[in-house]
């Protein structure tokens, strides 16, 4: 019951954005009349546990499914399998003893997971991997050693040395790791394949971000970097900063891989990739413009009392700046309205604090 609660919970605080985003004077219509189009011009298919999906080709109604509480799952290759639940999404693998997991997911997500790894084996969970010290996609890690237990099975819970240790520093009440591997390019070992830890040394996410590269299949896990198929969620979804993200998706297009899991959105590919990068391009030079454009002075008068008004007039004045100029462009996508202003304003920080 609590699940469905936080369910609840975090779609309705969507709804109230969504409400007062309706109620702007130009009355935004969120959903273009013919859907929101694919970002990367890709093809749509039900999703399959039984056939591996092709590069260009994604999961269809994606938002009505989540919306609807389906748990969708995708094979992606002969022993790797996609699950989304409540917009969230983890990774599993199925080995010849046991199933090794990319993130437990939270807010009853991971019992969805569980039931979809049972549908496609019998074989029990033996490994769980943590990508970074976020509840929203680890939360979820006990309803593993509960089933773990009850099936008197040895669980190995992997995770980096960089968030091992800030599981330690902040007294995490979540399953702690049993085995770490170094946070730069440590590897793990399920039975006969390599999993590949890709730490950010300067992590736009959070500090111990890492990607989990599964070295023989080409799939590569990435959450809160991408959301394929999608603009990214708010302020590129809950990272701390825009500084490094560049720098980030630099270092993943580097990697040799065919298949993405963002955390979010769809089924990705290299084509998701480049379209961050390019979107990234176009969102920072439109903040440059608007620094230009936008006259600080205007917002700095005597009547506005405090400097702290000052920069709020002026963020969101650029920030709007920027909406509109890349609205042509980008504002027949999923997710323009609510993300790009709170984007914008991340932009505009770094920019103004590194010269």
């Amino acid at each position: 019951m609590k699940s469905h609660f936080n369910t609840l919970l975090f779609v309705g605080s969507l709804m109230t954005t969504t409400s007062l985003f309706a109620h702007d004077a130009h009355e935004i219509n969120f959903k273009p009349a013919t859907g929101y189009p694919s970002t990367v011009g890709a093809s749509y298919q039900a999703p399959s546990s039984l056939v591996n999906i092709d590069i260009d080709k994604k999961i269809d109604n994606l938002f009505d499914r989540n919306m609807a509480g389906e748990t969708i799952v995708q094979r992606v290759t002969d022993k790797v399998y996609w699950v989304q639940s409540h917009f969230y999404n983890a990774l599993f693998y199925v080995g010849d003893k046991g199933v090794m997991v990319l993130d437990p997911l939270a807010f009853g997500a991971g019992q969805a997971l569980l039931a979809s790894i049972k549908q496609v084996t019998d074989k029990p969970v033996t490994t769980l991997v943590y990508s970074h010290n976020h509840a929203d996609h680890i939360g979820d890690a006990q309803v593993f050693v509960d089933e773990a237990k009850r099936r008197d099975v040895e669980l190995t819970i992997v995770a980096s040395d960089a968030t091992a240790d800030k599981m330690n520093f902040l007294d995490s009440q979540l399953p702690r790791p049993t085995k770490t591997v170094s946070f730069d390019g440590g590897l793990y070992q399920f039975e006969n394949t390599q999993l590949k830890f890709i730490g950010f040394k300067h992590a736009a996410h959070t500090d111990d971000s890492a990607a989990l590269l599964l070295v023989d299949e080409g799939v590569i896990h990435t959450p809160d970097l991408i959301n394929p198929d999608q603009l990214p969620w708010l302020g590129f979804g809950g990272s701390e900063n825009f500084t490094y993200y560049r720098q980030n998706l630099a270092l993943i297009s580097a990697q040799k891989w065919q298949h993405l899991s963002g955390g979010h959105g769809n089924v990705g590919s290299r084509a998701d990739l480049d379209f961050m990068q390019s979107y990234l391009g176009d969102l920072t030079m439109a903040a440059n413009k608007a620094m230009n454009e936008v006259d600080w002075a205007q917002y700095s008068t005597v009547a506005n009392n405090n400097h702290s008004v000052f920069g709020a007039q002026w963020f969101e004045a650029a920030s709007k700046n920027i909406t509109d100029s890349l609205r042509p462009k980008y504002g027949h996508y999923y997710g323009f309205e609510a993300s790009v202003p709170k984007q914008a304003e991340l932009v505009l920080d770094t920019l103004l604090s590194y010269q």
